[in-house]
């Protein structure tokens, strides 16, 4: 069924005094608030939950923070941070508070602390040569052998090494999650003499906590793509791309590119979970779509303590309760819908709370700005078309689910089952895809292009039409390709060999194919 006629039922309960919660805006989150421009770290930049595309009894949640990371800049790279507690946020009773959280926490240990970078090595390892200045003797190991394994033989020349807990709150009671060893986080690809199979090193990173739960956490490739300066130099999207509205044919190719992907080459902190649908729901169990029960809301959450001391030489001391620093659900609703006046006492607050930002929903400002660039006809406000993205509603709940508060949170249908690759549509649900942005999120949907076109009103039938229909800004897919199985994202990108996709350079699409344009 196409997706935009799942959309018909109408919402006959007068709307304009709750329909309050920030529509989506363009994508993802990347230092969209003044204090996450600060503390990068703490700054998540998408969240992710979908049903796991190899098992559908599972459910896959990705946290990303920390954006725009360049790999090789190093000597320290980019490793998470001791000091703030990471959250991944299941609500499943339709209240928009937690009923499940999952909380990451790192610990940081400096294995070599006499080495100037956190990762050497090289081959079978290097000795001082024959013409060695005293007091190092020739055949004195200098450099130790390459970095194969993230513990024991092979891990000697990882120096800078972080592990970390898992911990499941469900019921007010916490459990610690572990295989019984320690949870080794992904370092970043420091390049090929360093780390000559990457990819092997990596894949150990992936950890079977038992009863069905598997976790990744390291640096990876950013899953997500979109022609960033084109968008904030006033959506002046690049006329070899359509504008900003793109042809039919570019709009139904989802693996190829008609603009510069700004984020390409730049790799980002991850931690992702699969868990068995049965821990998430409220019955226990995995239900059908057609229950009410199914549908979940997720959100993630990054938090410091209220006080931290820096004492150097001696580690930093905090104490005091944590403090929430920054929160997501839908894509970059903080970015391109809340006023920066507001941003950080958005991120502060709790989804249930989400009332207290109706003035700048109502009559969305992003909503005009198309309006008045491409002159396409837009809803009146209030917005009510919006209310399946804020609320429980179809056509991703099922009919007779409780609609909960307005509040921003990334809702799947948990009984919807994954969508082969070969049938996967970038414009998820506006394709007809119904494994798809917005019911959860995956790592492939474009939800730069899903969203804008929501905000310009296609989730009404009456504004699905030319061009708000066919809004993009020409990225329609990642510049490396996606892994089929969990973690999903691709491991980071080399150090050394990474590629920057540039406005005028060849291989627009993954290293391939025409140039990109400039204008």
């Amino acid at each position: 069924m196409n997706s935009i006629n799942r959309l018909k039922p109408i919402i006959v309960t007068v709307l304009a005094a709750v329909m309050v919660a920030p529509p989506p805006g363009f994508a993802a989150s990347h230092r969209e608030a003044p204090i996450t421009a600060l503390d990068r770290a703490a700054d998540i930049t998408d969240i992710y939950a979908f049903v796991s595309y190899d098992d559908p009894t599972k459910v896959t949640m990705i946290l990303n923070v920390d954006p725009l990371l360049e790999p090789g800049n190093g000597p320290n790279y980019f490793p998470f941070d001791d000091n703030i507690l990471y959250s991944i946020r299941v609500d499943n009773n339709n209240t928009a508070t937690e009923a499940v959280t999952f909380n990451v926490q790192f610990t940081t240990e400096i294995r070599a602390p006499q080495v100037f970078t956190g990762f050497v090595g090289a081959g079978n390892g290097i000795v001082a040569p024959a013409n060695s200045p005293a007091p190092v003797p020739p055949g004195t190991p200098i450099v130790p052998p390459a970095i194969t394994a993230l513990d024991g033989p092979g891990s000697a020349g990882l120096s800078l090494r972080q592990h970390y807990t898992v911990t499941m709150v469900k019921g007010g009671v916490s459990t610690q999650l572990t295989t019984g060893g320690t949870l080794f986080a992904v370092p970043s690809n420091v390049g090929p003499r360093t780390m000559p199979n990457y990819p092997a090193l990596a894949a150990q990173g992936i950890y079977s906590l038992g009863n069905g739960v598997r976790v990744f956490a390291g640096t990876v490739d950013d899953p997500f793509y979109i022609d960033l300066g084109a968008a904030f130099d006033s959506l002046n999207f690049r006329a070899g791309a359509g504008g900003g509205v793109l042809s039919p044919a570019a709009d139904a190719d989802d693996n190829t590119n008609t603009a510069s992907d700004t984020v390409s080459g730049y790799n980002v902190n991850t931690i992702a979970i699969e868990v068995p649908i049965a821990m998430l729901t409220r019955t226990g169990t995995k239900v059908a779509a057609t229950d009410p029960a199914a549908t979940i809301g997720v959100w993630g959450t990054t938090s410091r303590p209220r006080i931290t001391v820096r004492r150097a030489p001696l580690p930093a001391a905090s104490s005091g309760s944590f403090s929430q620093i920054q929160r997501m659900g839908n894509p970059l609703i903080n970015e391109l819908i809340i006023g920066t006046g507001s941003k950080d006492f958005w991120s502060m607050s709790q989804p249930k709370d989400d009332a207290q930002f109706a003035s700048f929903a109502l009559d969305p400002l992003l909503a005009r700005v198309l309006n008045a660039v491409y002159g396409i006809n837009i809803p009146t406000p209030p917005r009510t078309d919006l209310l399946p993205l804020v609320t429980y509603a179809p056509p991703i709940a099922a009919a007779g689910t409780a609609a909960g508060p307005i509040a921003d949170l990334l809702r799947l249908n948990t009984g919807v089952a994954p969508t082969p690759a070969g049938s996967r549509r970038r414009l998820g649900l506006l394709a007809g895809d119904g494994a798809g942005y917005p019911n959860g999120r995956r790592v492939s949907d474009d939800v730069t292009d899903i969203s804008a076109r929501a905000v310009a009103g296609v989730l009404n039938p009456a504004f699905n039409v030319a061009p708000n229909n066919r809004i993009g800004d020409g990225v329609n897919t990642n510049d490396v390709p996606y892994q089929e199985t969990f973690p999903y994202v691709a491991f980071a990108q080399s150090g050394r060999d990474r590629r920057h996709i540039d406005p005028g350079e060849p291989g627009c699409t993954k290293n391939a194919g025409a140039a990109c344009p400039i204008n």
